[in-house]
């Protein structure tokens, strides 16, 4: 369940992105499709902050160290444009228009999934 519960989240976080960021579009026409989009692109970006931000947190230890953690921006700047690009693999309409919105998008993204975040109980509470 929590993971429908963090697909979910990541979803209204791409869709806040998409709100408030020029340069970052979902272009599906109906209601329905833009859902599902954000659902899949939501489930995409789970699976690679899951997969590829510990293997590049544990690599890039040491800029994370003398940058005090601010190259998390731009490490997440860029997992957000290998979403766009794994989207466009399964034809998605989601675009983003070059580094600058995705590094606005990553940091609206991430802002909005912590504020969720702080709603949802914790897994440990069952």
């Amino acid at each position: 369940m929590s993971l429908i519960i963090r697909v979910i989240v990541n979803a209204l976080a791409l869709w806040a992105a998409v709100f408030l960021i020029d340069g970052i579009d979902v272009t599906a026409q109906d209601t329905v499709g833009q859902i599902l989009v954000y659902l899949a692109v939501g489930a995409i970006f789970g699976v690679v902050n899951a997969i590829i931000k510990p293997i590049v947190k544990a690599v890039g230890c040491l800029f994370y160290a003398l940058t005090l953690g601010l190259i998390g921006l731009v490490v997440n700047a860029f997992l957000l444009l290998l979403t766009d690009w794994i989207a466009g693999l399964f034809d998605l309409p989601f675009h983003i228009e070059g580094f600058w919105p995705a590094f606005w998008g990553a940091i609206v993204v991430t802002i909005v999934s912590w504020l969720l975040s702080m709603f949802l109980p914790d897994g440990g509470d069952d």
